[in-house]
């Protein structure tokens, strides 16, 4: 059976070394991201201050995998 993953939504704080990357999440945990390897094929930039959505296992909380970078709001107002 395949192992259930949680995914939460977050905010890239801090570039780490290596696609790793500082991402504080909704509600308000800090834990270490990197990025998935679709996300590294596809040579999507993240960058500090970027919204992600973020893969984490059941059995360790404080790293995830980055499988998405959500979008800008435009604003043209």
């Amino acid at each position: 059976m395949k192992e259930q993953k949680l995914i939460h939504e977050g905010l890239i704080t801090e570039s780490l070394p290596n696609g790793m990357f500082r991402v504080r999440l909704d509600n308000e945990d800090l834990i270490l991201g990197y990025i998935s390897g679709r996300i590294r094929r596809s040579f999507i930039r993240i960058l500090p201050g970027d919204r992600v959505k973020i893969e984490t296992s059941r059995y360790d909380s404080t790293r995830g995998r980055i499988i998405y970078r959500l979008r800008k709001k435009d604003s043209n107002d």
